[in-house]
């Protein structure tokens, strides 16, 4: 195949021309972007000085001397090891290679996610007391986002564990998230985009202002309890102009639960009063509710939240959006238990908006250790389909306990693969 797969090179092998991956924190590097090509010696040092042991290298995109003097300094130490190698071993040391580059990614991810989830519970702690800040360290964590999904490769949705962030965070990161790759499906400008963001991660805001008790909704609240709730809207809106944030993010708070037909709040109006990015988090925050409620037991798959949406919300939320967030969620989203074409059971765990219909898998597959599973690209399999989601209390105790299916659903921004199309292929 002739897909470009980055490859991790030890710290010590980086030379002028290598074109490199950061698997950290936008904050925990001084680069302007994650991935780019080295072109000092100064670069150099500092990617050494962060205590990584290797990075990601893609050679595609590198230049030819970097990659004449990469192969120079390898060949002497690899070949009489290649000479040697069986199928068996080659076979082997891919796999470990793929373990290893697919357990670093997502260890990438979930970094990421906590510092997110830490960037996040920062800026709203100092909310009160220093607003402006507040708003600069809000935007900071935004812009950061948009690096991430803005550059030159697609991104996927990727499903973390469920010890990554924590649950005061993980819904408002959530919906972050997705209504960020929303946005970016949907055309949106650059300001569209910072005001859904902004909008997104800030939209529970004034939830801060109610009794610890009123700050999930709950079908017992008495009517009192209810209106209670339904005033961290208005807190949200007050707050936000505190700190001083643009129009589009304030209306964004503002709208976040009204209904396109009407019968949302706190001001009942219609689909034809919000704009883009207001219609893009409403419907994100209804889908990560489903699946992140409040009470854990109420909680529906990514599957049953798609389609309960499609089938029985459908007018409340603007029809193209829906359309559009079908199509990128695929009809299996992350965190979805399936089965498949072959009878295995799999869990998925990764989506690319590009290509929603073949998303990446783990299968249970009990002649492989749970911890060496590899995640597999359905992709790269053209006979191996999708037959049908389940819910997880449906799949086999064995099968239950290799895919551990997610309780709480956390998402993050993970580097799409690259796809070469068919012609290049053949």
């Amino acid at each position: 195949m002739g897909d470009s797969q980055p490859l991790f090179i030890d710290i010590s092998q980086l030379r002028i021309g290598m074109h490199i991956h950061l698997d950290l924190g936008w904050m925990d590097h001084p680069f302007p972007m994650n991935s780019f090509t080295l072109r000092s010696q100064e670069q150099i040092d500092t990617v050494r000085s962060l205590g990584l042991e290797r990075v990601r290298f893609s050679p595609d995109k590198s230049d030819p001397e970097a990659l004449q003097q990469h192969d120079t300094a390898s060949t002497p130490e690899q070949q009489p090891e290649a000479e040697e190698e069986s199928p068996e071993m080659a076979a082997r040391r891919l796999r470990r290679d793929l373990l290893s580059s697919q357990w670093a990614s997502l260890q990438a991810c979930e970094r990421q996610f906590s510092e997110a989830s830490r960037s996040y519970r920062q800026a709203i702690e100092i909310v009160h007391s220093r607003p402006a800040v507040s708003r600069e360290q809000s935007e900071s964590l935004i812009r950061g986002f948009l690096g991430e999904i803005m550059g030159e490769h697609e991104a996927c949705i990727r499903l973390l564990s469920e010890n990554a962030g924590e649950k005061t965070s993980l819904h408002s990161i959530n919906v972050t998230v997705i209504s960020l790759l929303l946005g970016k499906a949907s055309g949106l400008g650059e300001q569209d985009l910072l005001d859904v963001g902004m909008g997104a991660l800030l939209h529970d805001l004034g939830k801060i202002e109610l009794p610890g008790r009123l700050r999930w909704s709950d079908e017992q609240f008495t009517a009192l309890e209810r209106e209670i709730y339904q005033e961290h809207v208005a807190h949200g809106v007050t707050l936000g102009e505190k700190m001083g944030l643009s129009k589009g993010a304030l209306l964004v708070i503002g709208q976040h639960h009204e209904l396109a037909d009407g019968k949302g709040y706190p001001q009942r109006i219609t689909d034809a009063h919000m704009l883009p990015p207001s219609r893009i988090v409403t419907l994100v925050n209804m889908y990560d509710n489903l699946c992140n409620p409040g009470n854990p037991a109420l909680a529906i798959t990514p599957h049953e939240a798609l389609a309960l949406i499609f089938a029985q919300r459908k007018s409340q939320f603007h029809a193209a959006t829906l359309s559009l967030f079908v199509r990128m969620m695929g009809v299996y989203p992350p965190g979805s238990v399936v089965q498949l074409s072959d009878e295995r059971f799999a869990l998925v765990v990764s989506v690319n908006s590009c290509r929603p219909l073949r998303p990446r898998i783990v299968i249970h597959d009990a002649n492989i250790p749970r911890e060496e599973a590899l995640v597999i690209d359905l992709e790269d399999e053209p006979n191996l389909g999708i037959r049908r989601s389940l819910k997880p209390l449906q799949l086999p105790k064995n099968a239950f306990d290799y895919l551990s299916p997610r309780k709480r659903m956390c998402y993050f921004f993970e580097r799409a693969r690259e796809i070469t199309p068919p012609a290049e292929k053949s």
